[in-house]
């Protein structure tokens, strides 16, 4: 048979071809195949320890002499299918606690965080007012904030004023995480190298754009992580505006608790916002994951 130059051509062309594809190494895919079979072990490993651990601590809480009598107390399925209704009825005033709430604590932080970064002696009042802010709604603890707003200003009886227990207790909420979040922000501002700022003067920017514009953006995106956590805080926070009286997802399991002697309800309630926060936190770490994957390819945080 008789080959053609073309097609001879042709075919040490597709020789070259295949000669250019990249073919591993055996020892890269030994290597390959140890990293897979060292994490099918470690898998093993961790799996089995799980399971290990979970039958150990089950034994050793069903082994204990008052386990029985816990068990009625506090994991009593007829209480639990009665409370579970109510209190999903009472967590969507928790999760509308912290829409609004988380809204007004991260405005008012921002606008506390710039009064304390404000440059030049005029502004020195202003600095000290949101200084003694900070200082003070961190220092005070949340549940005498609570109790202070949600029975002090109602006792005042001022005209105009409301006495709703959600309000006051929002009011109280977002008075004390507004300190913390104003920290957050001013730390990232702080963060934010002088060069920056300078820069944009440079241009023509006036301080008040070059917050906006240069200052702000790198010092927000840096906290994301830690204004996260305030925010998981929060949404558990949100509960303690049951003791002014609000039927929130704590004081619904509170009233069948207190009314049939039982404490499943609470047990509940726990669940409950376990099952809100998990995703919250999850969120988190993966954000913190990103940023720390970006920090060190030098990527923009």
């Amino acid at each position: 048979m008789t080959v053609t130059k073309e097609e001879a051509g042709e075919d040490s062309g597709d020789d070259d071809m295949r000669g250019d594809a990249y073919v591993p190494s055996e020892r890269r895919l030994e290597r390959e195949r140890h990293k897979r079979a060292r994490s099918r072990r470690a898998t093993a490993i961790a799996a089995l320890s799980t399971l290990v651990t979970a039958v150990v601590l089950y034994v050793v809480v069903v082994s204990a002499p008052g386990w029985q009598r816990t068990k009625e107390t506090f994991f009593d399925g007829h209480y639990a299918r009665e409370a579970f209704p109510k209190v999903l009825d009472g967590l969507w005033l928790n999760v509308r606690l912290l829409l609004i709430c988380g809204v007004l604590v991260l405005v008012l932080g921002m606008l506390i965080a710039i009064a304390r970064t404000l440059p030049g002696p005029v502004f020195f009042p202003l600095r000290v007012l949101a200084a003694a802010y900070t200082d003070f709604f961190r220092g005070l603890p949340l549940i005498i904030n609570l109790m202070i707003v949600v029975f002090g200003v109602p006792a005042l009886r001022l005209q105009g004023v409301t006495v709703d227990p959600v309000l006051l207790g929002g009011t109280a909420l977002t008075l004390t995480y507004s300190a913390y979040v104003a920290e957050v922000f001013r730390a990232g501002i702080e963060s934010v190298h002088p060069s920056q700022r300078a820069a944009a003067r440079s241009l023509g920017l006036t301080n008040r754009q070059a917050l906006r514009y240069v200052v702000l953006p790198q010092a927000v995106r840096r906290q994301v992580p830690p204004l996260l956590n305030d925010l998981v805080s929060l949404q558990k926070d949100t509960g303690l505006v049951s003791i002014g009286g609000a039927i929130d997802a704590v004081r619904a399991a509170d009233i069948i608790a207190q009314r049939s002697l039982n404490y499943t309800p609470y047990i509940v309630a726990g669940l409950v916002f376990v099952a809100l926060t998990i995703p919250m936190t999850r969120l988190t770490d993966w954000v913190t994951a990103r940023m720390d994957r970006q920090r060190a390819q030098g990527g923009a945080i």
